[in-house]
C-alpha cells in the first residue's frame, strides 16, 4: 500500500527496529528466586523510532519507515499496523529471520524492564536502504539497534543523505559510548536523550551534558527528565518545561511519544519552548495507557 509517490515530500522517515512487543503487567518485578503474579498480558507493535513515527502520523504528519521484519505472522502484523497508521512502508524489507521481539515486565507503578530479541532488525544493511527514498523527507528520525553492525550502517547513512537528522539513541548508548555515537551526533539537528542516557554518555548533569554534546556538532539537545519535564538547549537559548500531570500506567514508549510531539511542533514552526510543551503533552497521553502506542493522540 503506497500512500505517496517518491515525487511527494515526506516530512519524516523513521529508521530503526520494528518489534513485536509482549507486555506482562505484574504485581511487581521479581527478585532472583521469587515468584510474582502476572495481572494481564498485552501484545502490540513496537520499536522506538517506529513508535515516534506512528505518533507523528496520528498527528497528521506525512511519514514513512525504513526497517526490517521477518517472514512470519509477527512481521505481517507489524507491517499491516504501519499501513493502518498511514505510515508509508516502501522502505520496509522482509528478511529470512524471525521478527524482532520485546518482552516487557511492567509494574503497577508504571516502571518496566525490557528483554530484546533483535531478530530481523539485526539483518538491516546499507544495501537494503533506498537513499533517494530517505532523501524525499525533511527529517530522518533514527534510534539505536541492538547490534553494532547497524550502528555502523547508521553512521554511513547519515553521511550520505540530505534530510535533517533526529537521533534518539536510547539506553543502548551506554553500550556504545560517546566515541561511537559522535559521528551521528555531529550530523544531528536534534538529539533526544533522557537523564540517565546523558549521564551515561557524558558523566554530567543534563544541563552540562547537553552543552558538551552541542560541542560535538548537534544543533539542539533535548533531555527528558521524567516527572520534571524536559530541558532543551541550542547553545543560545535553554528552557526547562514542566511535565504534564497524569495517571501513570506504563512508561513504555514515553520518550518516543515525547519525540513525536516535539518533532510535530518543530515541523509546524513552533518555538523550542512550545516544542517541549508539545512533547510533554504527547508523552503524558502515552503513559496514561499500557503499551507504547495505545495512548498516542491524534491532536494536541
Amino acid at each position: 500500500m503506497r500512500l505517496l509517490s517518491w515525487d511527494d515530500m515526506l516530512e519524516v522517515i523513521g529508521l530503526g527496529a520494528l518489534n513485536y512487543d509482549k507486555l506482562y503487567i505484574v504485581e511487581r518485578l521479581a527478585k532472583a528466586g521469587e515468584e510474582v503474579g502476572i495481572l494481564t498480558i498485552k501484545e502490540a507493535p513496537g520499536g522506538s523510532a517506529a513508535n515516534t513515527i506512528v505518533g507523528l502520523s496520528r498527528l497528521g504528519v506525512a511519514t514513512g519507515f525504513v526497517g526490517a521484519v521477518g517472514r512470519d505472522p509477527e512481521g505481517r502484523f507489524l507491517l499491516e499496523d504501519l499501513k493502518k497508521e498511514k505510515v508509508d512502508t516502501l522502505g520496509v524489507v522482509a528478511k529470512e529471520d524471525r521478527s524482532g521481539t520485546v518482552i516487557g515486565l511492567v509494574e503497577k507503578t508504571g516502571e518496566r524492564t525490557l528483554y530484546i530479541y533483535p531478530g530481523a532488525n539485526s539483518s538491516m544493511e546499507i544495501k537494503d536502504i533506498k537513499l533517494d527514498y530517505i532523501d524525499s523527507a525533511e527529517y530522518l528520525h533514527t534510534s539505536s539497534f541492538v547490534d553494532e553492525a547497524q550502528l555502523r550502517m547508521q553512521t554511513e547513512l547519515v553521511s550520505r543523505i540530505k534530510p535533517k537528522i533526529s537521533f534518539a539513541p536510547g539506553l543502548l548508548c551506554q553500550k556504545y559510548g560517546i566515541e561511537k555515537l559522535a559521528p551521528i551526533i555531529k550530523k544531528s539537528h536534534l538529539v533526544f536523550l533522557n537523564e540517565m542516557e546523558i549521564q551515561a554518555l557524558t558523566r554530567l548533569s543534563p544541563e552540562r551534558g547537553a552543552e558538551e554534546l552541542l560541542g560535538f556538532g548537534a544543533k539542539i539537545i533535548v533531555a527528558t527528565l521524567g516527572e520534571e519535564g524536559c530541558y532543551i538547549t541550542d547553545g543560545k537559548e535553554n528552557y526547562r518545561v514542566p511535565a504534564i500531570k497524569t495517571n501513570v500506567l506504563d512508561t513504555t514508549g514515553a520518550g518516543d511519544a515525547f519525540a513525536a510531539g516535539f518533532l510535530y511542533a518543530m515541523l509546524r514552526g513552533r518555538s523550542l519552548q512550545e516544542c517541549g510543551l508539545a512533547g510533554n503533552k504527547v508523552a503524558a497521553k502515552c503513559i496514561a495507557s499500557y503499551g507504547a502506542r495505545e495512548g498516542l493522540p491524534d491532536k494536541i
